[in-house]
């Protein structure tokens, strides 16, 4: 019956559209190309935040939204400084497990968000802690009945129902926070842990060992808190499959078994008694990156924010086969960069014949790809109360090949979003498939998440490698997403229409968009001053 109520509830608010041409139906697609073609050049080597990759972007999209007569977000300001900690480990570690020795990059990676000079860890113990997870709501507790203060832990990606194909444990095969590579690290710093080494496995991760080799091994970035980051956990670490296997036979384990007996409830950690030795020895710089914002502001309204977001940041330059590659990021994400640019060029031109009711906001956030950090930022520190954002929508990663007949859905059942986006789609002729990766976790791997856990109702459209499967395999955050003249961008086209008429229905009526009971953050927004929180 709640679900009927806000299934109408939803296509209602998708039928008060302004009576004006929909918003995203001729946006212009050669000055679509031409900015991904420019973002994703070399020239930005790569957009990694801090340093002339980031001032080139941040030019970019600021001379942008000037040209179309869009307003700071930021006070005054298109820009809000994000102070950040630059930490470069020196690459020359080894990590040693009992009598194993394993090579950084090739067999292992290890980096810290805690701004020491030196992590060490010297002797300490290790424990296999399965799947890592403390979920009262689900009854499962890896950590009951051990203390890991001031140990290693060992953990699986992913969670148990994936593991146990088994739609009783926890959201079977559709992956749950508990098993994003993020709340293992929390997690464990929480239980009091010094380190934790994820066990890197293709499937349950969705994606391979060079994703992480590239995500890991170069210059990372972390946000400071007044305690310098201490309370996070000392090392987050992976190790690749071989590893595990060789550490577990070493302590006179079968890796697969234990890892089977990990997705069964009860699991109890274990001791793998063998010492673990490694030392981070960092290279630390404080600086500010920046996030973008440019804003039209409502006629009625003008406190209540609609902001269509993309992450503007990829990851600079990398080693690939021993030789120094540009990352450019071509699809992720200078595709979604340029849609919103694209977007924000149609409502500044609707603006001056029919402005909306609410205030259109239009950003680029920085340090998505290494923890969401911009994202957090800005929902830590919002230019208005998060009560005052009406929805976030986030593109990250847009389809530039040919049309298709449905569009992609992460997280279901989540908010009446998902209800207005279907009314729209099916008006185009096209269905809402679900996540054809729920194992993956995409919800909860964008920008989008970090305000979502602050309560705002969050949108994300993605379609990475969605209509070219080679793209995940091959080029995902290596040297081949770059940008190609054969792209057809009839997805892109597409999408942007449905989301120009998503937003202009969001900042045009006075309805809030909700969470459903089943959301995760529907107590947050409740707790929220919002007529949604009510």
């Amino acid at each position: 019956m709640l679900l009927r109520t806000f299934t109408t509830l939803a296509l209602l608010l998708s039928a008060q559209v302004q009576a004006d041409p929909a918003v995203g139906q001729d946006v212009n697609l050669d000055q679509y190309r031409e900015d991904v073609k420019t973002l994703a050049s070399d020239a930005f080597e790569g957009r990694a935040p801090l340093g002339a990759g980031e001032d080139k972007t941040i030019a970019y999209l600021t001379k942008r939204f000037k040209s179309m007569g869009l307003q700071p977000a930021f006070g005054d300001s298109y820009v809000q400084p994000v102070p950040l900690a630059q930490i470069t480990a020196d690459q020359s570690m080894t990590l040693q497990i009992g009598k194993l020795s394993f090579a950084n990059g090739s067999e292992f990676t290890a980096r810290t968000q805690q701004i020491a000079k030196t992590v060490a860890l010297q002797n300490d113990e290790v424990v296999f802690a399965g799947y890592g997870i403390n979920a009262p709501e689900y009854d499962w507790n890896d950590y009951a009945n051990i203390d890991v203060t001031g140990k290693t832990v060992i953990v699986l990606v992913n969670d148990p129902g994936f593991a146990a194909k088994d739609n009783t444990l926890f959201n079977g095969n559709a992956m749950t926070y508990y098993g994003r590579w993020t709340y293992k690290y929390e997690e464990a710093a929480r239980q009091g842990a010094k380190a934790v080494f994820i066990v890197h496995e293709t499937m349950p991760a969705g994606y391979g060992w060079g994703v992480i080799q590239n995500s890991n091994t170069n210059t990372k970035f972390t946000l400071i808190d007044q305690h310098n980051n201490q309370d996070q956990i000392g090392v987050m670490g992976w190790l690749h499959l071989r590893a595990a296997e060789q550490i577990f036979a070493a302590a006179g384990m079968d890796y697969r078994k234990a890892k089977k007996a990990a997705a069964k409830p009860g699991f109890k950690a274990i001791p793998l008694n063998q010492p673990v030795n490694l030392t981070l020895r960092n290279t630390i710089e404080k600086k500010t990156s920046r996030n973008v914002a440019a804003l039209l502001p409502g006629s009625e309204a003008p406190d209540e924010w609609v902001v269509l977001h993309a992450h503007w940041d990829h990851l600079g330059k990398a080693l690939e086969n021993g030789k120094e590659v540009v990352l450019n990021g071509a699809v992720d994400n200078a595709s979604g960069v340029a849609g919103v640019l694209a977007l924000a060029q149609q409502f500044a031109n609707q603006q001056q014949q029919t402005p909306l009711r609410r205030t259109t906001v239009f950003s680029a956030f920085t340090a998505e790809e290494t923890g969401l950090l911009g994202a957090k930022h800005f929902a830590q520190n919002p230019p208005v109360p998060a009560d005052q954002l009406v929805a976030f929508l986030n593109i990250d990663g847009m389809n530039v090949n040919d049309a298709v007949d449905y569009t992609l859905q992460y997280g279901e059942g989540l908010s009446t979003l998902e209800d207005t986006v279907a009314s729209i789609a099916k008006a185009q002729g096209r269905s809402v498939k679900q996540d054809p990766r729920p194992q993956n976790g995409l919800f909860f791997r964008s920008d989008h998440f970090a305000l979502a856990r602050e309560g705002v109702p969050a949108y994300l459209f993605m379609s990475l490698g969605d209509t070219d499967p080679d793209f995940i395999a091959n080029r995902y955050h290596k040297s081949g997403d770059d940008y190609f003249a054969s792209w057809s961008l009839g997805g892109v086209k597409q999408d942007l229409a449905l989301i120009g008429e998503l937003m202009q229905t969001l900042a045009g009526q006075e309805q809030w968009p909700q969470w459903t009971s089943q959301s995760e953050f529907k107590q947050k927004r409740a707790n929220q001053k919002t007529p949604a929180g009510h």
